[in-house]
C-alpha cells in the first residue's frame, strides 16, 4: 500500500519538509503540520535566545546539557504556541489566502483533537521545565501570560510583533537565570535586543500577508511601516545590535569582544539591503534566513562567554 500524495489539503505552501511530511501517515500529518513541525525555523527561531543566554552567560560549557533541554522545549512549546495561535484564529485563517490550508481552518483536524495535541505538547514542556531550578523555571512559568494573550494582540494593535518578540524572547531569561542564577543588566539587555530583532523578521514574514491582512481587518507592524518597511527593519535590527553589543559589554568591557557581532551584524545587512518588500518569496528567504542569524550571534555568545570563564 503506497502513501497517498500530498494535496493543498494535507501541507500549506511555505512547508520546508513536505518530503518528511508525505512519509508520515496520512492521519498524522495533520497534525505535524498544526505544530509546524514541517517547517522548523520556527523552533530554531524560538530556540536560540535561550541558547544565548546561556552562552553569554559561561555555561556552554558546564550546562551543554541544558542548551539540549531547551532546544527539546522550543520544539515542544513552539508546537503548542503554533496549535493554540491556530484554534484562536481559526475563522481568520480560513480569509487569508496563505493559511486557508491549515488544518484547523481546512477541517482536516477538529477543535477537540487539536486541543488535545495542544495538552500531549505542553505535557513535553513540562518534562523541560522541571530540568530547571525554581528561579528559572519561575521566569519559564511567567511566560504563559504573554503567550496567550498573543492571538489577540493582532486585533488590538498594529504592533503585534512587539508582543511576540516578547514572547518568543522569553527563553533569553530562562537560560541566563538558570546559569548565572539571578536576572542581571546583561542579561536583559540580550532580552530586549531580541525583542527587536524578532520585531524586524516578524515584519518581514508579515509582507506576505499585507494584503490579506488589510481585506479581513488584522494588524501588523509592515502594514503600519507602510512604504518605509525596509528602514523600519533596518531601524529594530540596529537597535538589536546595540542592546546585544550592551550585554557583551557588562560581561567583558573590552573593544575587542564586541567584534564578536561583526557577522551577524552583516548578515542583518544582508536582509535589510537586499529585501523586496512587494516580493513574496523574497521576504519568505530574508525571513528563514534568521536561523543563521541566530547562529551567528550564538558563536558570539559562546566566545565572549567562554572567554570569561579562562
Amino acid at each position: 500500500m503506497t502513501t497517498p500524495p500530498i494535496t493543498p489539503h494535507t501541507i500549506v505552501p511555505d512547508s520546508e519538509l513536505s518530503g518528511a511530511l508525505g512519509l508520515l501517515p496520512p492521519a498524522v500529518r495533520p497534525f505535524a503540520s498544526l505544530a509546524r513541525l514541517d517547517r522548523p525555523i520556527g523552533w530554531w527561531l524560538l530556540f536560540w535566545p535561550g541558547a544565548w543566554g546561556v552562552m553569554l552567560a559561561g555555561g556552554a560549557v558546564a550546562r551543554w546539557d541544558l542548551i539540549l533541554w531547551l532546544l527539546l522545549g522550543a520544539i515542544a512549546m513552539r508546537g503548542a504556541g503554533c496549535v493554540y495561535n491556530d484554534i484562536v484564529d481559526r475563522d481568520l485563517d480560513a480569509q487569508v489566502e496563505r493559511t486557508r490550508n491549515r488544518p484547523l481552518a481546512s477541517g482536516a483536524v477538529s477543535l477537540k483533537a487539536a486541543w488535545i495535541w495542544l495538552v500531549a505538547l505542553c505535557l513535553i514542556g513540562l518534562v523541560v521545565l522541571l530540568q530547571l531550578h525554581l528561579p528559572a523555571a519561575i521566569v519559564a512559568l511567567a511566560s504563559l501570560a504573554p503567550v496567550a494573550a498573543y492571538p489577540f494582540m493582532k486585533r488590538i494593535t498594529w504592533w503585534p510583533q512587539a508582543w511576540l518578540g516578547m514572547v518568543f524572547s522569553w527563553a533569553a531569561l530562562v537560560g541566563w537565570v538558570e546559569v548565572s542564577g539571578a536576572l542581571g543588566g546583561a542579561g536583559l539587555l540580550l532580552y530586549g535586543g531580541a525583542i527587536a530583532w524578532v520585531v524586524g523578521y516578524d515584519t518581514i514574514y508579515s509582507l506576505q500577508d499585507r494584503e490579506d491582512d488589510a481585506m479581513v481587518g488584522i494588524r501588523s507592524s509592515a502594514r503600519a511601516m507602510g512604504a518605509h518597511v525596509r528602514g523600519g527593519v533596518g531601524g529594530f535590527y540596529a537597535l538589536a545590535l546595540a542592546l546585544w553589543a550592551g550585554a557583551i559589554w557588562l560581561v567583558r568591557p573590552d573593544p575587542l569582544a564586541l567584534a564578536a557581532l561583526l557577522p551577524v551584524a552583516g548578515h542583518l545587512g544582508w536582509q535589510v539591503l537586499t529585501l523586496v518588500p512587494d516580493n513574496g518569496d523574497n521576504a519568505l528567504t530574508r525571513f528563514r534566513s534568521n536561523r543563521g542569524a541566530g547562529l551567528l550571534m550564538a558563536a558570539a555568545c559562546l566566545v565572549v562567554g567562554t572567554a570569561t570563564i579562562f
